[in-house]
């Protein structure tokens, strides 16, 4: 018995990585592809800009969905269908041929790439449960990796002229492939009561989600700037070539990746609240570091600071709130998924507007600042409260 529960688990890991794996890539898949589908429907920055925002919407309103049919009927039913539809979407870009017909592609690859989002975190914590020991961590890394594949492959194609619409469409062939395997090895839906083995009632209340929802929003914010802020800061304001500013975005995601493959053992040895408390700290000594650098070289490292400090910390929040309450563990990642992912979108939109009241590198000072509070504010996972509904205490292979 105990042998065939292990299996199961490996099992659910190893599908949970192609989940993520899978997400990563469809989103990179698009980004790639997004300055030849700019040119190819005739639309301009600005109008791309309010497009985008059909995406954001989408994805936001798919994980409020998400969340509360994952908890009803099960990440072993939702997250293959979300997985479906968003590799299904991923081609719709590639084919529309003017605004309208992009807003539509754009509006139903955020519906399924939030519920895939959720769907997929929330599977993560059964998985996390079942072993005992963090995971998150090492499944969002997954998710970075499939970023750099898409990057690479997206790079390729496009090399070889092939058009958006072919590209996206064997991607999304493969990824219904993908989904259909990967979808065998899921684990069961088993609706819990209270947890036996926890040692501390749940703490799974209104407030504490707020909390864990708005410090996701913070650091997400923090992603988002420096996702579409690092190259311009460089080029703008330290006056590095194109090819140097492209670095620094590259240098933020390549620690971010390689930091969070190494966080879920940093996070069972000392604590989520450690994680949290002492990576905010560090990505704001990183991103105030790049923000007052005299040159490209020290830039480059404050981005990459920034990187690894942040690297573990939203996945500590999202297994916070997935753990504490099982029976409601998709909803609650939904509401910090969705918050975190308005502030992704809010970062670039908060900076942009204070580059007319100050210069770039001081208004880089703001997401200092607010990694600052969320130090000041990681002990909502300190202690028993970290441990919400806890995890079984088995450890497995």
């Amino acid at each position: 018995m105990q042998t065939t529960q292990t299996t199961s688990l490996r099992a659910g890991r190893q599908a949970t990585f192609a989940f993520f794996l899978l997400n990563g890539f469809l989103m990179g898949m698009w980004i790639v592809h997004i300055p030849v589908i700019e040119r190819r429907t005739g639309i301009g920055h600005a109008q791309l800009g309010w497009l985008l925002l059909l995406l954001g919407a989408g994805a936001f309103l798919g994980m409020r969905l998400a969340g509360p049919l994952t908890d009803r009927l099960g990440a072993r039913r939702v997250l293959p269908v979300s997985a479906a539809l968003c590799g299904a979407a991923v081609l719709l870009p590639g084919l529309a041929g003017d605004a309208p017909a992009l807003g539509a592609a754009l509006l139903l690859l955020g519906l399924g790439n939030g519920t895939l989002d959720v769907s997929m975190n929330a599977h993560a914590v059964q998985v996390e449960r079942g072993y005992g020991r963090p995971l998150m961590s090492a499944f969002h890394a997954a998710f970075s990796v499939g970023g750099v594949l898409a990057a690479l492959a997206g790079a390729l194609a496009l090399g070889r002229g092939w058009s958006p619409a072919t590209t996206l469409g064997i991607t999304a062939a493969g990824s219904l492939v993908v989904t259909a395997l990967a979808a065998r090895l899921l684990l069961p839906h088993t609706p819990t009561g209270p947890d036996p083995t926890a040692t501390a009632p749940s703490t799974a209340s209104p407030r504490r989600i707020r909390i864990l929802a708005g410090l996701a929003f913070l650091l997400m914010l923090c992603e988002g700037v420096a996702n579409d802020w690092s190259t311009p800061h460089l080029k703008d304001v330290l006056g590095a070539s194109a090819g140097t500013a492209a670095l620094a975005y590259g240098a933020f995601a390549t620690a971010m990746t390689v930091g969070r493959l190494f966080a879920d053992r940093v996070s069972g040895r000392f604590g989520p609240a450690a994680v949290l408390r002492v990576g905010s700290a560090v990505g704001a000594g990183g991103l105030a570091l790049a923000a007052l650098a005299p040159n490209a070289p020290v830039a480059l490292a404050g981005w990459a600071v920034l990187g690894a400090g942040l690297s573990g910390c939203v996945p500590q929040l999202f297994s916070a709130a997935g753990h504490a309450d099982p029976d409601a563990a998709g909803a609650n990642v939904s509401r910090v998924a969705g918050l975190g992912y308005l502030g992704m979108l809010a970062g670039p939109a908060v900076i942009g507007p204070l580059t007319h009241l100050v210069p770039l590198d001081l208004a880089l000072l703001l997401p200092v600042a607010l990694c600052l509070v969320v130090t000041a504010a990681s002990g909502i996972l300190t202690g028993a409260a970290a441990q919400d509904a806890a995890p079984v205490s088995r450890r497995t292979g």
